[in-house]
């Protein structure tokens, strides 16, 4: 699919931030681990959803899906797969189920597509070896087994959140009390406690015996729950910065108190000079003089591609620290900004993990852009076209279908002149 857009008038509207992807992974497998009906409202499809939902079908919860809810009877304990599951491109999918794949008492393999096979998980392979149990891959898929066992585990903490929550999710099932020790510096602390959050809404817990190690009491189980999904900070990022860069946008639906570390995009924008504010509507976001500052993505990396995207705008020298692990997403996230940023005259550069953003003069792709597969690179790049005013081509569009299948409506409804068609 392409996406063409075309210059029009300056952003305005309001729209409902659509549910967090991340909490939404986790509700749905807390319900399929709980014994009993869980419901979830406020629940909306994408393909990372889709593939969690299928999974958690797969291990033998009944899951009855609506359009914008589910019904999830658990099954306990998890039966292992009778076939392969997809994750499609889900990494958190996959790496959450993994070591629950390890208590079934049988092997369990799983697939993916894109570069979902391609992801390190390494992580996973050193606690498995360790452990003598079977972790495979091998032809596009991967096979773990079990069985897992309470104990003490450590993991390094500058690696993707992903491991730490899939250890959550199993260790409580376990007969004892395991520890997970984190080695310094720990990011993306804020998953880490989206997950207990998660975990203690269904009634499992666990605590921190100091800054670095948690300790997880076995025996426990997940009991059914009520849960509507909270707004989701990382996607509304996208309409955020488009307020902030080119008109007035209000997002609804958002929390001010949530646990996502992407809600510091509202301190992002502030120190930039962007007006941001709460009102009774929701979240305001309206152009300001914007300058460039220093950011840190180790706990909000999600928000690197759009971040890029500010940075053009921004007077001066805008640095993004710790962006590392955009090079292990969908795509390679930094290279991908500054194959496509460079073809508007973006002034772009990156070292290691540090990419440096100047302000600069925008003018007309030459020809089309491509979305590598990525929906934040194909949204940060409809952002920067209709924030800039500037006619463009997103070839492989189809990639929001990912995580926001309705970003090119929701685009429409703030009066950004967005076509999709085949191609």
């Amino acid at each position: 699919m392409t996406a063409q857009i075309r210059p029009g008038p300056a952003p305005a509207g309001t729209l409902a931030a659509p549910p967090s992807k991340s909490m939404a992974h986790r509700a749905v497998l807390c319900a399929a681990l709980a014994d009993g009906e869980s419901r979830l409202a406020n629940l909306a499809h994408s393909q990372d959803i889709d593939a969690t939902l299928g999974a958690a079908a797969a291990f033998g919860a009944r899951v009855e899906a609506g359009e914008s809810a589910a019904r999830i009877t658990g099954a306990h304990p998890l039966r292992a797969p009778q076939a392969p599951v997809d994750c499609c491109e889900s990494g958190s999918t996959l790496r959450f189920l993994i070591p629950l794949a390890a208590l079934t008492g049988r092997p369990v393999t799983f697939t993916g597509r894109g570069r979902l096979m391609q992801r390190p998980q390494s992580v996973y392979q050193e606690l498995f070896d360790a452990r003598g149990l079977r972790f495979e891959q091998r032809d596009g898929a991967l096979t773990a087994a079990g069985p897992l066992a309470p104990g003490a585990f450590e993991l390094a903490g500058d690696v993707s959140s992903q491991f730490v929550s899939g250890l959550l999710f199993a260790l409580p099932l376990l007969d004892g009390e395991s520890t997970l020790r984190l080695r310094p510096p720990v990011e993306s602390r804020s998953y880490i406690e989206m997950t207990r959050a998660a975990q203690r809404h269904f009634g499992v817990e666990s605590r921190w015996l100091d800054e670095n190690t948690l300790a997880v009491p076995g025996g426990q189980v997940y009991r059914p729950q009520e849960m509507a999904i909270e707004g989701d900070w990382s996607q509304a990022a996208f309409p955020a910065v488009l307020g902030a860069l080119a008109g007035e946008v209000t997002v609804a639906g958002l929390e001010a108190g949530t646990l996502q570390g992407d809600a510091v995009i509202l301190d992002i924008l502030r120190r930039c000079g962007g007006r941001a504010e709460q009102t009774p509507a929701g979240f305001r976001f309206a152009k300001g003089a914007l300058r460039g500052v220093e950011i840190d993505l180790a706990d909000c990396p999600d928000l690197g591609p759009i971040l890029m995207v500010l940075g053009l705008f921004c007077e001066g020298e805008t640095v993004i620290r710790n962006a590392g692990r955009l090079r292990l997403k969908e795509s390679d996230r930094i290279a991908a900004m500054e194959q496509e940023l460079r073809k508007f005259g973006g002034d772009i550069r990156s070292d290691g993990g540090t990419v440096t953003v100047r302000r600069s003069a925008l003018h007309p792709p030459a020809g089309p852009l491509w979305g590598h597969n990525d929906h934040r690179v194909v949204m940060s790049l409809t952002v920067l076209a209709a924030a800039a005013g500037l006619p463009a081509e997103i070839a492989g569009a189809e990639a929001v279908a990912k995580s926001w299948p309705g970003f090119f409506a929701a685009m429409r409804q703030l009066g950004v002149e967005v076509e999709s068609y085949a191609g």
